[in-house]
């Protein structure tokens, strides 16, 4: 006989079977979490907003944040409200550099993921932010500067000068990524001005929906003179103006994406893509009756061992 059952010497009551179903929500805007009567534990994927950009010979805006949860052991409170906060994309910018421009931080509970840094305006630095914004266009930094850095775990730095000195002819550098820092601006032209701009920086594939998406990619740096565009990275990152592709193009909402750097004839830049909160409550079953046998979850195994009887 069992001998957990509050002290008392007997059969311990088999208890009913009231698990409940695995549930994903996806958080597009800000909202209210609510977890079930059972959920002490979720995964989660929070995504900041991406980066935006300046004017001028921009550099691509950095991905938002990016944090991810998969195994179930982020400790929750059940029947409880969390307040989520989906962070916007950083805005566009037809003058100097500003906060404006930098994406807003997505928060579920303690885990906040930081908004991505801001692609600079004409001669500016890179932005920090969850994945940093690239170098602007002719910037005075030396080859091998003036990106942002990106935020320990979260995403990469931004974009450098690739060559050419400073204050020369230049294309901005690529936003940073999840999954890889943006790329510096390029001579791809052969004329040795390195005015095409920096690749956006790959983000990073999640499988918490079933499906697996790519999110958190950096935008591509703007194109100096007749320079070619950057490429967007993968994953929402905009792509940036150039001779190839014409006008730059925003991050990708709700993926956390950094917006394209602008081009040389451009008065404004572009703005970063929105971000995204998704969090999966876990199935759980109590017990299961098969063929009249029952048979005990890990959670119940785990407190009364092989102390209990049906």
């Amino acid at each position: 006989m069992a001998s957990l059952n509050g002290g008392i010497i007997g059969k311990y009551n088999v208890p009913v079977d009231n698990g409940q179903a695995e549930v994903i929500t996806t958080f597009n805007s800000s909202g209210i979490l609510t977890t079930g009567s059972q959920t002490t534990a979720v995964s989660y994927l929070i995504i900041a907003g991406g980066g935006g950009t300046g004017s001028g010979v921009s550099g691509g805006g950095g991905a938002g944040g990016y944090l991810e949860s998969t195994t179930n052991q982020f400790g929750v409170s059940a029947s409880t409200d969390y307040s989520i906060t989906v962070g916007a994309g950083g805005a566009s910018s037809g003058a100097g550099n500003s906060s404006a421009m930098e994406g807003s931080d997505s928060v579920f509970s303690s885990s906040t993921a930081v908004g991505g840094g801001y692609g600079s305006g004409f001669q500016g630095a890179g932005d920090a932010g969850g994945s940093g914004g690239g170098v602007g266009g002719r910037s005075a930094h030396a080859n091998g500067a003036g990106g942002g850095a990106g935020t320990s775990g979260q995403g990469y730095a931004g974009g450098d000068r690739g060559g050419g000195g400073p204050s020369q002819l230049g294309g901005g550098g690529g936003g940073g990524g999840k999954g890889a820092a943006g790329g510096d601006s390029r001579n791809e032209m052969s004329s040795g001005d390195y005015k095409d701009g920096g690749h956006g920086g790959n983000g990073a594939a999640s499988s918490i929906t079933g499906s697996s998406v790519t999110r958190g990619g950096g935008g591509g740096g703007g194109g100096d003179s007749n320079g070619l565009s950057g490429d967007a990275g993968t994953g929402g990152g905009g792509v940036g103006g150039g001779s190839d592709t014409g006008a730059d193009t925003a991050g990708t909402a709700n993926t956390g994406g950094g917006g394209g750097g602008c081009r040389a004839t451009e008065a404004v830049g572009s703005t970063g893509g929105s971000g995204v909160v998704i969090i999966k409550e876990p199935a759980i079953t109590d017990l299961q009756n098969t063929s009249g046998v029952w048979t005990m979850n890990a959670v119940y195994t785990a407190v009364l061992g092989d102390n209990w009887t049906s």
